[in-house]
């Protein structure tokens, strides 16, 4: 190739991780405003591992999609894709996560599972034949400048190294979070998947899965709002994702808002099982201001109050 005859090389594929600890769920921990920076620097921190950079390769866009974790990616040069995907074959981009998850989240090992897409193409049958897995890569363009989201952790990340000590104990003071909403996470310490306990308005609540009350309650008192909650609960649930609240709303449009609000929760914990948790309503009730709700469910006051 001639210099200047052509665009800068550039490919995108997606990183699909894992946690194979039932304690551990990594899309959760993303979602956790005080524990995303610690994830979003253990990703940083591998993927300039595999590429000998910190520039080596970017990340676009990080998606929470359970039990999965997936990052998409953009390369910039030929060079840097080779180096991340023999650190990849041979495993050592899978080590240095497992290594700075359990670094920047102060835990135990956390177990990973890895696998590599470009498009359709699954790049861990193909890992051997590195040229095809760079075609796959360079075919697949980025579709996306990084999310704004992105932008700002790394921001945060930069003051982080600048201002951090030598000491590589990272414990919860240096993942502040970006944004210290009310949100019933669990304390530190606890996990996440099996949460025990979660906080609302100062007040600490067993995190049970959500009962038949709850499911009446919900689809009585939620009206018009039952789709924006839907929306909430999506962040975290295959099963919401879209078409398939628009879907319910078509489906159920005769029967009326009680009905589609019922089958949109109905679908949210057949999906999750025993992680259709009370906190993860609330959470989601909150988000969308539907506060007197998230208290009648938790019996703060009587249904009568809300009304």
């Amino acid at each position: 190739k001639m210099a200047g005859s052509s665009p800068p090389w550039t490919g995108s594929a997606y990183l699909f991780l894992q946690s194979t600890c039932k304690t551990i769920a990594l899309p959760s921990l993303y979602e956790s405003s005080q524990k995303k920076p610690c994830v979003f620097k253990a990703l940083k921190l591998a993927l300039a591992d595999s590429t000998g950079s910190v520039n080596g390769v970017d990340m676009l866009k990080v998606h929470c999609s359970h039990p999965h974790l997936i990052v998409q990616l953009r390369f910039c040069k030929q060079e840097n894709c080779r180096r991340f995907l023999r650190s990849y074959r041979d495993g050592a981009l899978q080590k240095s996560l497992q290594s700075h998850l359990q670094l920047s989240l102060a835990t135990a090992m956390v177990p990973l599972e890895v696998e590599l897409k470009a498009g359709s193409e699954h790049l861990d049958q193909m890992l051997k034949d590195e040229d095809r897995c760079l075609e796959c890569i360079y075919r697949e363009k980025p579709d996306r400048l990084p999310d704004e989201e992105i932008t700002e952790l790394e921001e945060r990340l930069k003051s982080l190294m600048l201002h951090q000590s030598t000491n590589n104990n990272v414990a919860g003071k240096d993942c502040p979070s970006l944004k210290p909403p009310s949100q019933p996470y669990p304390p530190q310490g606890s996990s996440l998947a099996t949460q025990l306990t979660f906080i609302f308005q100062g007040q600490q609540f067993d995190n049970r899965t959500i009962t038949p009350d709850d499911h009446q309650k919900f689809a009585k008192s939620v009206s018009k709002k039952w789709k924006q909650v839907g929306r909430s609960l999506q962040k975290s649930c295959r099963a919401l994702r879209d078409p398939v609240i628009d879907n319910l709303a078509l489906e159920y449009d005769r029967e009326g808002l009680y009905e589609q609000a019922y089958q949109m929760l109905l679908r949210f914990i057949q999906s999750e099982g025993k992680r259709a948790t009370i906190a993860r309503l609330i959470t989601a009730l909150e988000e969308n201001g539907l506060v007197s709700l998230a208290e009648e469910l938790l019996g703060l006051h009587s249904s009568e109050d809300c009304s």
